[in-house]
């Protein structure tokens, strides 16, 4: 990478690199270092009576420094938060030679290098907990300068605050936006407080197949590859609800996995291509109990992270103390449009989805519709924890028939915010209902609905085995993440989200350039000072291109011959 290719900050930390490898010093040293504290544990566990912590080790980033002559002051942060570090020049330099002090912290050293430091722990005049540095090594050099946030009583000026670049950049929002950290040991906790829930069951974890030669166990349009070996066709799974099924077949009572899902959909601030869900199966259980289950475990993640079941999302107090309030599908609908679609037709359906201006096409049969309706009235409005019961048995093709409501099913979701957090069923176990339901969704794959799902023979022969009765479960680690850690998005709660390819800025090729009479030289220093193009260099202002060109070659000591204003201004013009 030439100079030009870099900006000025670039430059000069790249130039301290070297003049750190001149002084003998590497700058990314092979040997372990051994880390003795954090800075909250120094925070927390030191006694100014009682002088303790008179030998401490810490690494981390530099995040800040005071330079004050003979002494400074600068700033560490590590996983754990920041502390204040003290620099004394004879305290760290005890010998005659004072260079890793006036040369190596004072000028080589960046914000952002990552150092490791030894010494002593105190309490300033002014009551700070700092840290007296007796040794100082540099572990890492930063050659790219971090956003700058500055903090000045408790407000946050030039935020490293885009959601495009916090996305696509991670690491850097980490580093610079200290809460975010916390989000994700958030989401981490949520997620172990749900696995020791389950395995205190007794439950066994699992892992199924990620690649599936028939994707299903849900409504959703797959991602398909290709595997060259087998000449097959494989999708990555929608859902891994049948493969967890043929586990009950085999004898397993309880399973569940935290399964890595992938749906080839829209994306949005509550969509994501891939995502997490955690899924559950339970032998000789039905949707009730399941209910129960899902009660008890997000109220336990909720005092796990919050220390009380109310939490706030955003403008609302949400509490998951048990019961939840619960309402049939019809009902919820009934309840917030005042009609009654229960023994509605597919064409009474359509009309009435257009009456409350519910957008349809004609590919949708009476499930979709149904769906369509409660989504578009009922779901945003439902922002306790909620649960939704007794769906129809055209919208759950895998969900066992109400036990006493004809044309439903044992089906219930989790709504909280709005937004469903989960999906349970009484499961279908009747092989002979399973087979017809999913020659059901192989006519509305006809019609047109691309999320109809497939005919899974091996998942038929398996249940015709004998599967027992069974309750199942998938909740949305992801969605369920949001709200306990009060995020606006899906990608707050994602490290990586899936992003759109960035748009690459246009450069023409050298030979465009030379073509007007640029030497070829010349052609780079142009397109750094600002026209990668020559339809953008048609725009400049002649005498001010012929000073930017004459100052960068200056600058960078690239011995070039200046071009006259004249042929500046011949470039801009021929």
């Amino acid at each position: 990478m030439g100079f030009l290719e870099l900006s000025e900050q670039e430059v000069i930390r790249r130039k301290a690199l070297e003049e750190l490898q001149n002084l003998g010093i590497d700058p990314y040293p092979a040997a372990k270092y051994e880390v003795t504290h954090y800075s909250q544990d120094i925070k927390d566990g030191y006694k100014e009576e009682e002088e303790n912590m008179q030998e401490v080790t810490l690494a981390g980033r530099l995040m800040s420094r005071r330079i004050m002559g003979k002494a400074s002051f600068a700033e560490l942060q590590d996983e754990k938060g920041r502390i204040q570090l003290y620099f004394n020049r004879d305290e760290l330099c005890p010998e005659e030679d004072k260079a890793l002090y006036n040369n190596v912290f004072k000028k080589l050293l960046d914000i952002g290098d990552i150092i490791g430091v030894k010494g002593k722990v105190f309490k300033t005049r002014m009551g700070e907990i700092s840290v007296n540095v007796n040794d100082l090594t540099v572990l890492s050099k930063s050659l790219r300068p971090l956003p700058v946030v500055k903090e000045k009583d408790g407000k946050t000026y030039d935020a490293f605050a885009d959601p495009e670049q916090r996305y696509r950049q991670r690491y850097l929002d980490l580093i610079v936006n200290t809460p975010v950290r916390d989000t994700f040991k958030k989401r981490a906790q949520l997620i172990q407080t749900m696995r020791n829930f389950l395995n205190d069951k007794d439950y066994l974890e699992v892992e199924t197949p990620i690649l599936q030669p028939i994707y299903g166990g849900a409504a959703a349009k797959p991602f398909k590859t290709h595997h060259n070996k087998l000449d097959q066709t494989l999708y990555l799974r929608i859902a891994n609800e049948l493969y967890l099924k043929k586990l009950i077949v085999g004898g397993y009572d309880g399973v569940f996995e935290f399964a890595k899902d992938f749906r080839n959909e829209g994306m949005s601030r509550f969509h994501n291509p891939e995502f997490t869900q955690m899924e559950l199966y339970v032998a000789y259980k039905d949707y009730k109990w399941m209910m129960e289950l899902v009660e008890e475990m997000v109220e336990k993640i909720a005092l796990k992270l919050h220390g009380s079941t109310k939490v706030q999302v955003g403008e609302h107090e949400i509490d998951f103390k048990r019961p939840w309030k619960r309402f049939t599908m019809f009902e919820a609908i009934e309840h917030f449009t005042g009609i009654d679609i229960s023994k509605m037709d597919e064409k009474q359906l359509a009309e009435t989805a257009k009456k409350l201006e519910v957008e349809i096409d004609d590919s949708m049969g009476k499930g979709k519709l149904i769906d369509e309706i409660f989504g578009e009235t009922c779901e945003a409005k439902l922002i306790q924890p909620t649960f939704i019961t007794d769906y129809p048995i055209e919208m759950s093709p895998l969900a066992k028939k109400h036990r006493s409501e004809e044309g439903l099913v044992e089906r219930f979701e989790g709504i909280v915010n709005g937004k469903e957090i989960c999906n349970a069923y009484s499961e279908l176990n009747d092989p002979v209902d399973q087979r017809k339901r999913f020659e059901e969704q192989l006519m509305l794959a006809k019609r047109g609905d691309d999320e109809a799902m497939m005919l899974d023979e091996d998942f038929l022969k398996s249940i015709e085995y004998g599967m027992p009765p069974t309750a199942g479960l998938g909740i949305g680690i992801d969605r369920l993440s949001m709200i306990m850690t009060n995020s606006n998005s899906i990608q707050d709660v994602l490290f990586f989200p899936q992003m759109r390819p960035e748009k690459k800025i246009q450069v023409d090729p050298a030979e465009v350039f030379m073509e007007l009479g640029i030497p070829e030289e010349w052609v780079e220093v142009v397109q750094k000072v600002g026209f990668p193009t020559v339809a953008e260099l048609k725009e400049a202002n002649p005498n001010k291109l012929h000073q930017q060109l004459c100052g960068m070659n200056k600058k960078h000591k690239m011995g070039l011959q200046n071009p006259k204003p004249e042929e500046v201004k011949g470039w801009v013009e021929s």
